[in-house]
This record gives structure tokens, sequence and C-alpha cells, in this order.
């Protein structure tokens, strides 16, 4: 049995922990920390109402409930668990740590308990798949692994059953990273670009977040980083742990790398494979395979590596094929909520496309998209808050813009303009939240609205 779980199970047995967030990694705990015989109270921003159904699941459970816009007034708890998306310096975050409560997350005590070999990703576009190709490749070869934190399930309620001999791939975003004190065994950074400035203080604060997938590493550890983005190849001289850089434009003579050379991915001066063999399309996917490969690197043989590459089908919501109708090709790729994603999702197809731009603002710069808009796109439909801030930014283009009232009147539109033949692509460029709760219920939307047309 994993000790660090067992001596955690006795510090909170009969202690009061607050878990504020009542979302996706948060809801599972509250059953975990019940069993370890804590006092546990649920706390979340949303009105009652809203929750009705797992309020009374809780509350039939003998957890306290704290519910709406008042949900973080008398925090008194011993331990308090906070979602990622809630910063640790709201200020009855900050009063209930001076007067003597721990604040951590489900991520943060997840690492903390954790024995088995962790495999953490962060970045600002790819760290998805980049995350599932990692776990696919080390379960081919082990026969089990674990895969969660910003991607699947929390892997929190999961830790006791783990021991040294697995391995645990977890995603992380900057919000969870944010507060880290600790680092994997094994880190992967895909690259970092403008994100989240919504959240983050600024775009310093976004960057040092990312910083702590690595700043706790040490020379036994390996830290993987894009050599072709400037900000993480910056990152290297941070590092404590040894450097494997990932390239597709070449590397600096001496440097450890992955890179790609006439077709074929090679690890130093091994080839792996050749780049035809990945079943899913993409440049970016092949960024994503040598990140991954940079990963599994002294753990999974390059026949491990191959076979993943040609059955791997990609990751939902990802340059997904929905359906061919009337010569037309639709793809969701839902999950490209910033510019460098959206361009690199236009990238993976030989013809331009037709593609469904908009969503939340993030308030993130929509002017790199205008050259990628310009080579890959026959015609551009907008669509959400983002609409005017992307038409301004693709004025110059040339391209033919059009504008609908909702995902519905988008879908309709460029079912309109397509011919056969034509590929339509949902690639927003943007977050999901002024009409969906994120971006697997607006990628579930577009894929109904497309099979449903006739």
């Amino acid at each position: 049995m994993n000790q660090r779980y067992l001596a955690f199970k006795e510090y909170v047995k009969g202690k009061k922990v607050d878990v504020i967030g009542m979302g996706v990694s948060n809801t599972p705990v509250v059953d975990l920390l019940l069993d370890m015989g804590a006092k546990v109270c649920a706390r979340d921003v949303k009105k009652r109402e809203e929750k009705a159904e797992l309020a009374s699941a809780l509350e039939h459970k003998g957890v306290q409930v704290l519910f709406g816009e008042h949900y973080l007034e008398n925090l008194d708890a011993d331990l308090i668990l906070k979602a990622p998306g809630i910063r640790f310096d709201r200020p009855e975050l900050v009063q209930a740590v001076e007067k003597g409560a721990v604040l951590t997350s489900e991520m943060e005590l997840f690492f903390a308990l954790c024995p088995a070999t962790i495999l953490g990703v962060t970045g600002s576009d790819g760290k998805t798949t980049t995350t599932t190709l990692i776990y696919e490749m080390l379960k081919r070869k082990y026969g089990r692994a674990y895969v969660g934190g910003n991607i699947g399930q929390p892997l929190l309620p999961f830790v006791h059953e783990m021991t040294e001999k697995d391995f645990a791939v977890v995603e992380l975003s900057s919000f969870q990273l944010h507060t880290m004190k600790r680092s994997p065994d094994v880190a992967v950074i895909t690259n970092v670009s403008p994100n989240h400035l919504d959240w983050h203080t600024g775009m310093d604060e976004y960057i040092d977040a990312k910083k702590n997938l690595f700043r706790y590493q040490t020379a036994e550890n390996r830290l993987v980083l894009n050599y072709e983005n400037e900000c993480t190849r910056a990152m290297a001289a941070e590092a404590s742990a040894p450097v494997t850089f990932f390239s597709s434009k070449g590397i600096p003579q001496g440097a450890h790398a992955v890179y790609e050379k006439a077709g074929a991915i090679y690890l130093d001066q091994e080839k792996v494979m050749d780049t035809k063999t990945i079943l899913i399309p993409g440049r970016h996917n092949v960024e994503n395979y040598m990140a991954a490969i940079g990963a599994v690197q002294g753990l999974v043989d390059k026949e491990t590596i191959c076979e993943v590459a040609k059955t791997f089908p990609g990751v939902e919501h990802r340059i997904e094929f929905v359906r061919e109708h009337k010569g037309v090709s639709y793809y969701n790729s839902s999950i490209d909520s910033s510019p460098t994603r959206t361009a690199a999702a236009l990238h993976s197809f030989k013809q331009k496309v037709i593609v469904i731009l908009g969503g939340y603002d993030k308030n993130i710069p929509f002017e790199p998209l205008a050259d990628p808009v310009k080579e890959c796109v026959k015609a551009a439909v907008l669509t959400g808050k983002t609409a005017g801030k992307i038409e301004n930014a693709l004025k110059d283009t040339g391209v033919p813009i059009y504008h609908a009232s909702d995902l519905a009147h988008a879908v309709y539109t460029a079912s309109d303009l397509a011919g056969e033949g034509d590929i339509v692509l949902l690639s927003p460029a943007c977050a999901s939240f002024d009409a969906f709760a994120n971006f697997m219920e607006r990628g579930n939307r577009f894929k109904e609205l497309v099979k449903e047309l006739s």
C-alpha cells in the first residue's frame, strides 16, 4: 500500500476540509475525503438551483453545502482544496491561510501522494494530444498506465492503487501549475504563446506558472522543450534537469534532441520512424510526436512508438472528421481556443478551407491569424463575442468574411458557401464560454448540427 497515501489518510481523519469549486476535478475528491473520515464542506459559486441534483446528493452523504455568491464566506477549515480556476490570492483564501488553513488543490495533493513515475505536459497548444500519445505509448509497452489532470478524470482517487512501477501521465494547465510546488519526473512544454490573459495578471505570470512544471526538478529528471518556440527554448537556461529539445527545423550542434530530417524523426543519431507513419494529419502532430518521443526515451522502444503512430486515430475535437455531405467534408476542431492552435489546424489541410471562427474573449490578440487565414482560408464565418475583433484582424487578408448570430447559423452559412470538394472546419481560435460550458459541448453541438444537414 502507498505509504504516503496512508499517512495523509491518518492526517485528514476528523479534520474539516473545504472543497471549493464542484467541477470535474473536485467532485470525485469529495468521496475520497469522506472515505478517509474527513468532515467535508462543498462550496461553489453557482446557485444551488443550478446544481440542485449535486447539492442534494452531497447532503445525502453528510456533506455541508454552500452554493451561491457568498460561497467563500466563513472559511474555517483545516484543509482547503480549491479548483484550478480559483486564484490563490482571493482575499477570503488569503485570510483563511493566515488563520492556519492549508491551501492546496487536487493536482498538488496528487503530486505529493503519488508513488508512480509522473510525466507532466503543459503548453499553450498541443498538450492534450502529446499527453495522450505518451499515455498510449506507455500503456502499449507496459499494459497499464494512468492519464488525467486537465484531460479526462482526476487522478487523486486512484493514487491509493498506484505503485512505484506505474506511470501517471498528467496534462497540466497554467491554472493548475500556478501554485504548484512539485515538478514531475519528466516535464514536457510543447510551446508558450499568449493565452488565458483574462485570468492571469499578464504574460509574465502566465509564463511563470508554466515554469513550475520544471522549477522543482533535479538532475535525475528530464525536461523536454520545443526548440522552435522562443519562450520555451529560453527556459533551458533555467533547467536543473537534462534538457531534450524537439525541432522540425534543426537544432544546435551537440544538443540532445528529437528532430525531423528528410521525412523521418530522429532521436539524436537514431531514426525512430518515418513521418508518413503517423495516422493523424497535420504538421503540428509531427511536433506532438517528437515531444512524446522525447518524453518516453529510455522507457519505450521505437517499435512500440511506430505501432502507436500507425493506429492512433487522434483525440476527439481535434481536427476530428465528422461527415461528408454533398461532397463537402466537415471537421470539428473545437479544442482550438487560441490563434496559434487555429493556425496549426489550418495548415493541416492541403487545400483552402471554409473556417468558422469566434467565441469567448480571453483578451489575446488575433493579428497572428491574418497570415494563416490569407494562406489557408477561402472564406471565414465569424460568430461569438470576438467576431468584431477577428474581423478587424483579418480585414487586409482579402478573404471573404461572413457573420453568423450563433453556431447553428455559422454551420448553415458555411454549408451554403461550400461546394463539392470543399472542407468546412470549426476552429474557433477562442474559448467557448460566451455560449457553451466548454469546448467539448461546443464541439458536440457542431457535430449534431453537421449530422442534421440535409
